[in-house]
């Protein structure tokens, strides 16, 4: 998940990840200028976050838990 450390959206998905015992990386695009590029890539230019990176290369910006567990369940 590409976060930084003030995002509000990212502590609440951070802690609904946790619960679920969904395991991720935390990657703080304000230390990580490429993972910045990579979100800006992602979102049209902007550094939107949560941005979350799937293992297929695929993206979801702000995303509920429901969102997150269709797509790793169709990632299987």
């Amino acid at each position: 998940m590409f976060s930084t450390p003030w995002c509000g959206y990212c502590f609440r998905l951070k802690g609904q990840l946790d619960r679920e015992g969904i395991e991720f990386d935390l990657v703080d695009i304000e230390q990580d200028p490429a993972a910045a590029a990579r979100v800006e890539e992602a979102n049209g230019g902007n550094q939107t976050v949560p941005t979350l990176l799937f293992p297929d290369g695929t993206t979801l910006t702000n995303p509920s838990l429901a969102q997150v567990k269709t797509k790793l369940a169709a990632l299987g």
